[in-house]
């Protein structure tokens, strides 16, 4: 019997997919959930599994794009039986041929990492797996570098003479090397690539973007998340991050101005009264933006617990579109890049997104003394055709207000 694999539907608006890497190759044999491919479409990456035992047929190649339910293969699972069988018999006659085995944790390689392991020639036997489902990641391989002595990665030498030829010197003059032939490499925009550029462009154009600064003094939170640090990670499994302080910033201030909450549609404002706020995630394909539905309702451990799941989704290629869609409000935290301010283009269709930087050390005056604090600049982009200025700047100053004094959140966090 052979099983068709094919490209799953991802959602109604979603018509095609990029098939990027097979996991496999033509005539392995794969297990039930074992992943075989990873497809891109222009909003989710997503991995595929195997739904049954048996040898793999591949019938589509790696780079093309499919129509989704598309057959890009088939799985022999009539032929399992019969081969482990003859397997086993030449097994008999020949003692050092071993039988098939399932293949090793911590092989199955992102594009990334296989690029990295090839050009620095490794023995990927020899790298210690900490991926989800024991996978090797680019830490791990950059870790394996450091453990041989190799902390750099492999570069040209450069040629470099021992001295400079003598001027009485009968040896002729060292030819002059030419120049490398000067090279560009033309690649295609991965589907998600396209989708960002053009989701971008549009916000660009077809809003009246405005945006908004402020500073916040972190320490407050810095303090509170070093008291409540060991006891909220054993209590809820997870680490008290400053997102969700904001999340319950953003939140609050939503309330109080309904306008950068609602959308604009046609000649209509839509407002929300609920709060989905979407949280920017970086990955090795583009930003994603997934969405934490009812976050005004939502606790500090739940909020972190929900970032936590769409992360581990990311890196395992299991985002679904419904984790995208129905955002009202985005946050994104360019300060894990080290970035200390920047412009936050809004998210479309929603009026407002708050982009969140760096927090560095700064000296302040405060009560005629200077005084360093540990300091975070914020910036709100809002859509002004909705949201006016008066608006944006209180609702960013009362976010500001409720992280410097948070105080009356302890009794939930603790």
């Amino acid at each position: 019997m052979k099983v068709e694999i094919k490209i799953p539907s991802v959602g109604e608006s979603v018509q095609e997919a990029v098939l990027v890497q097979w996991y496999k190759q033509n005539g392995d044999r794969v297990y039930k959930d074992d992943p075989l491919f990873v497809i891109e479409t222009d909003k989710i990456t997503l991995e595929v599994s195997a739904e049954v035992e048996g040898f793999l047929e591949i019938s589509v190649s790696e780079g093309e794009t499919v129509a989704i339910g598309a057959v890009v293969g088939t799985i022999d699972a009539t032929t399992v039986s019969d081969k482990i069988k003859k397997s086993v018999e030449q097994k008999a006659v020949e003692p050092a041929q071993a039988p098939p085995r399932p293949p090793e944790p911590g092989r199955i390689l992102p594009p990334s990492v296989r690029r990295l392991i090839a050009e620095q020639n490794l023995d990927v036997s020899k790298i210690i797996p900490t991926g989800p489902g024991s996978r090797i990641t680019k830490g791990d391989v950059l870790l394996h570098l450091e453990k041989l002595g190799s902390g750099v990665l492999n570069q040209r030498p450069s040629v470099i003479p021992d001295r400079e030829p003598s001027v009485s010197s009968s040896a002729p003059p060292l030819p002059a090397v030419a120049p490398e032939k000067e090279q560009t490499v033309r690649k295609p925009m991965s589907p998600i690539r396209l989708r960002i550029a053009a989701h971008l462009l549009d916000a660009r154009q077809n809003t009246a973007m405005l945006t908004t600064f402020n500073e916040i003094d972190m320490t407050r939170v810095q303090e509170i998340r070093a008291r409540y640090k060991a006891d909220f990670k054993k209590k809820n499994g997870v680490s008290l991050g400053i997102m969700s302080f904001f999340i319950k910033a953003c939140v609050n201030a939503l309330k109080k101005f309904p306008e950068i909450n609602a959308f604009i549609e046609d000649r209509d404002i839509v407002y929300h009264n609920y709060c989905h706020v979407g949280v920017a995630i970086g990955s090795e394909r583009g930003l994603v933006v997934p969405v934490i539905r009812h976050a005004d309702q939502l606790s500090y451990a739940t909020l972190e617990q929900s970032i936590v799941a769409f992360v581990n989704k990311i890196k395992e290629n299991q985002l679904a579109l419904a984790d995208l869609e129905g955002g009202t409000f985005t946050i994104s935290n360019g300060g894990i890049y080290g970035s200390l301010l920047s412009t936050p283009i809004l998210n479309m269709p929603q009026s407002g997104i708050l982009g969140l930087h760096k927090i560095e050390n700064r000296p302040m005056a405060i009560d005629k003394k200077v005084i360093i604090k540990p300091m975070m600049y914020v910036a709100l982009s809002y859509d002004h055709r909705i949201v006016d200025g008066r608006e944006a700047v209180t609702f960013l100053g009362n976010i500001k207000e409720w992280i410097e004094d948070p105080e009356w959140t302890s009794a939930e966090i603790s």
